[in-house]
């Protein structure tokens, strides 16, 4: 697919641009920042911390922009991706990248000068891991993509911390580790009944390379991981007994949803197991939210 087939359409909306910058994921960063920031000990001035949400959302679009600008030719085969702003002709692929690109630096430098440098290199970091190393160098080449390119999506909550206390400490690496460990399930999900796209595509996701049957036992094994992880908050001290028990209740139902996945012989658990997959994440950084504001969280 070249950028001749790809003809921009004069009179982008603002919606275009704000469609690149994909904000569905970028709402379930700024989320997991927003936790990193709340769970962090100590105080941040309130405005501060809204400039530090406001540049981890930024960054994410930024990410999402130049994603979508270096994966315009496999956008327009697929199914999902094909009315996506740039494959159906509404956004330039050139003006997608610059725009993506000057809200990277942007959001990057503001996190420096209006929060911390520690937190603005861990912005950054975020920004060429998701670029550089997942989309450009592990999506079309292996099916340890999502594993590996999954820590692009871990760092948010460590962005948050650190722009409250200027440091990496070891709650805000558990709760790097949880969306870590989510990230396999959740997306295999998707392929698992998004399979055909990803094959006209030529994208090596673990269903196209490995088959439905070993990607499926890989979910269940990831979510049998992560039952301890995601109880590891509380451990810690930052999150309390309701986040336990509850963190221990929606880790067996996303166990039971793999479980279910691996003994289908259809699509329905799979789409069923990927729209849980994105409430059980949302719940456990709403539990540890609602802990610490409304009643202290655990330490």
């Amino acid at each position: 697919m070249t950028d001749a087939t790809l003809e921009r359409v004069p009179g982008a909306s603002a919606g275009d641009y704000i469609e690149l910058l994909k904000p569905r994921v970028m709402s379930l960063v700024v989320f997991t920042g927003l936790a990193g920031l709340v769970l962090a000990p100590g105080h941040i001035h309130p405005l501060i911390g809204a400039v530090a949400v406001l540049c981890i959302a930024v960054g994410a679009g930024a990410s999402g922009a130049i994603n979508m600008w270096y994966d315009r030719d496999i956008d327009a085969v697929m199914t999902r991706t094909a009315n996506r702003p740039i494959p159906s002709g509404r956004v330039g692929a050139d003006e997608a990248l610059g725009f993506g690109g000057i809200l990277a630096v942007l959001s990057t430098l503001v996190m420096g000068v209006g929060v911390n440098w520690t937190a603005a290199a861990l912005l950054a970091l975020t920004i060429l891991f998701y670029i550089v190393v997942y989309t450009m160098g592990l999506k079309r080449r292996t099916p340890q993509n999502i594993v590996i390119g999954g820590a692009a999506g871990a760092f948010p909550p460590m962005i948050g911390w650190a722009a409250v206390t200027g440091d990496v400490a070891v709650p805000s690496i558990l709760l790097f580790l949880l969306i870590f460990l989510w990230t396999p399930p959740h997306f295999w999900a998707l392929a698992l009944f998004r399979n055909s796209d990803y094959t006209r595509a030529g994208v090596p996701m673990m269903p196209v390379v490995a088959g439905p049957r070993s990607t499926k036992r890989q979910m269940l094994v990831y979510t049998l991981v992560l039952l301890p992880v995601a109880a590891s908050p509380y451990f810690v001290g930052i999150a309390g007994p309701v986040y336990l028990a509850s963190s221990s209740l929606l880790g067996l139902m996303f166990v039971g949803c793999a479980v279910r996945v691996l003994l289908s012989t259809d699509d329905g658990p799979a789409k069923k197991m990927f729209g849980f997959s994105i409430l059980y994440l949302f719940l456990l950084f709403a539990l540890m939210i609602g802990e610490r504001l409304v009643v202290g969280g655990g330490a």
